[in-house]
């Protein structure tokens, strides 16, 4: 079976990749799209694998757990993420010094978040986009094409990875999670809107189901409009900004759901309304820099009571 078949949905992309590996079409270099959660490092991994060894085995599970040593990743740094220029060239020079491993049939280039190139990074890479060496396939992933340089997207084929339809979704989560009852898959499924990755995060990283958890509390809260406990559990979060935006993004999910589907966490569509305006504007406070402390009571004031000066 091929790699790419792992990859969930995404049927039609996965028939045009596979039709191009079989006839050796495939272009050298290729821009993947998608919504953060939607899959599109898998994907590029699942090609990647399948490129470099189409009979699949050992090395091909390698690649999809990040550790063949013919594939080479870079990706952006610190909390904007940026992709430097030094990295680029790290890369440029590995790939020209390493020889060729006898098992696989060529090398591949990870470039994750290709929106995060600045100028100088894009120009490096285009360099060798313009110019690939014999055997090496680059595969950047980008969560907007729009994003993407022009210079760097114009050298690209671009492929869109959509979410997953959530029947599908769910029935991908209890495969990798046989725990998760049918209607636990199935509200994750709904929640994140069939972004696979995302629902395998919120079962597999303990971060991830602390703030969804931390979510949750916050939109009984709501409900109950108890402004004392939604403040002493945003109080914890006050020296903790990325922690306070994963909740937050959380809360945000949980109100959409809740939108869509009247009582999903507990949240009726009027306090549904009430909850995504206050954790969209704590967001943009905290993002902004803005008094942590500040931000997260006016947050939990708005949730329980509502903005009282629109």
């Amino acid at each position: 079976m091929a790699m790419l078949d792992r990859l969930a949905g995404n049927r039609a992309l996965k028939a045009d990749l596979t039709t191009a590996l079989r006839t050796d079409r495939l272009p050298h270099s290729l821009l993947l799209v998608g919504e953060p959660g939607c899959g599109a490092g898998f994907a590029a991994r699942c090609l990647a694998a399948d490129y470099l060894y189409p009979d699949g085995g050992a090395h091909a599970e390698a690649v999809l757990r990040g550790e063949d040593p013919e594939s080479l990743t870079v990706r952006g740094e610190g909390a904007s993420g940026q992709i430097r220029v030094e990295r680029i060239r790290e890369a440029r020079d590995a790939i020209q010094r390493s020889a060729l491993s006898s098992d696989a049939r060529g090398r591949v280039l990870f470039l994750y978040g290709a929106q995060n190139l600045n100028g100088s990074s894009a120009n490096a890479l285009l360099k060798i986009l313009e110019e690939p060496p014999e055997g090496v396939l680059f595969l950047l992933t980008a969560s907007s094409a729009a994003a993407v340089l022009p210079t760097i997207r114009s050298r690209c084929s671009a492929y869109t990875v959509a979410p997953v339809p959530e029947p599908e979704c769910a029935d991908a989560l209890r495969a990798a999670h046989g725990e998760l009852s049918e209607r636990q898959a199935l509200d994750l499924a709904f929640l994140y809107e069939g972004h696979l990755g995302t629902c395998l995060r919120a079962v597999e990283e303990d971060a991830a189901r602390a703030s969804r958890a931390a979510a949750r509390e916050l939109a009984r809260q709501a409900s109950q409009q108890d402004t004392y406990r939604a403040a002493a559990l945003l109080a914890g979060y006050e020296k903790d900004r990325e922690g306070a935006l994963a909740v937050l993004w959380q809360l945000g999910q949980s109100a959409g759901a809740a939108l869509r589907r009247p009582g999903f966490d507990g949240l009726q569509p009027d306090t549904a309304a009430r909850v995504l305006r206050a954790a969209e504007a704590a967001d943009r406070a905290l993002r902004a820099n803005g008094n942590a402390r500040l931000a997260l009571t006016i947050c939990a004031i708005d949730l329980t009571q509502g903005v009282q000066n629109p």
